[in-house]
């Protein structure tokens, strides 16, 4: 392996690694509206849970089956 100090292109490649291009910032850029969604589907699922189902509740006992 090629330590840093032997390696001519180091200094060039150094950009890669850093500011913008770091494997934070990569992983971030490449789902730019995942955070957005993720809370968007989460008030979604939490307002259906507490708002449309309450109906169903009251009237769930009409249509059970006895055997």
């Amino acid at each position: 392996m090629v330590s840093a100090h032997n390696n001519p292109w180091a200094k060039r490649d150094a950009w890669r690694y850093e500011g913008q291009f770091s494997r934070l910032n990569r992983f971030r850029n490449a789902f730019p509206g995942l955070g957005i969604a993720i809370v968007a589907f989460t008030a979604y699922v939490g307002f259906e849970n507490l708002v449309l189902n309450k109906g169903k509740e009251e009237h769930g006992h009409e249509h059970e089956e006895h055997h």
